[in-house]
């Protein structure tokens, strides 16, 4: 099987697994919850129907390991084609690298193998509802200053003067974490619940918080204003 497809109604979702099990499973599930889901067991077909303009998904689901093309090389392709698509991947218990490697390939979020079901859809309901898609509790958030950018989270872009930045939607719940607690020092403790949704992170051992911060470092510390400061064994602060 290559290709599974189902007869559900509701948002698009786009499932790239290899392994069947898995694959009809998650196809089930989340058409139990009202979406419409797409399967495909090939990284080569997952690129192709992402892709595909007359049938474009809301949210991809995608494998690391994958026949055909790999799920780093999908993702990457899809991040460049269609950079506001949400991609959540699927990595190997305990592989940090995998986790670290997606970020760098545009994925917005990951679920570590073996996973349970509900963390899953909840993750996915999570993506969707941030990239416009899904219920919001408080609709679309106002634009806001942070530091010299003025953050629109409508359009999730940062702009100054005739510079614009494009923001994912884990970037915006950061930054607007960050202004809410303007000169506070937030812990990764903090930041793994608050915006990551972890509810034990004592338990978890990670660097999403490091590799996302070091990310809007890059995009926004364009000319060394370093907005965001790391305090040494607390967490990060934002300046202002």
């Amino acid at each position: 099987m290559e290709r599974l497809d189902t007869q559900s109604s509701g948002l698009p979702i786009l499932i790239v697994e290899d392994e069947e099990a898995i694959l009809r499973g998650l196809c089930d599930v989340l058409a139990f919850r009202g979406y419409a889901p797409e399967g495909a067991a090939r990284g080569d077909l997952g690129l192709e129907m992402a892709l595909d303009s007359k049938n474009e998904p809301a949210l991809v689901v995608l494998d690391v390991m994958l026949p055909g093309l790999s799920g780093f090389d999908v993702c990457e392709q899809i991040r460049t084609a269609r950079p506001r698509l949400p991609i959540l991947m699927l990595t190997a218990r305990g592989s940090e690298e995998d986790i670290l490697r997606g970020f760098r390939s545009g994925a917005d979020d990951y679920v570590t193998k073996p996973f349970s079901v509900a963390e899953l859809v909840a993750r996915v309901a999570a993506l969707l509802r941030r990239s416009g898609q899904g219920p919001s509790d408080g609709g679309t958030l106002p634009s806001f200053a942070f530091g010299r950018w003025t953050i629109e989270p409508s359009d999730r872009v940062a702009t100054s003067g005739k510079e614009s930045v494009e923001l994912t939607a884990r970037d915006l719940e950061i930054l607007e974490v960050f202004v809410r607690e303007k000169g506070r020092i937030l812990s990764r403790r903090l930041l793994l619940t608050q915006i990551w949704g972890f509810p034990d992170p004592d338990r978890v051992e990670t660097r999403s918080v490091d590799m996302h911060i070091a990310k809007l470092r890059k995009k926004l510390d364009v000319h060394g204003e370093a907005l965001i400061e790391t305090v040494r064994g607390e967490g990060y602060r934002f300046r202002g």
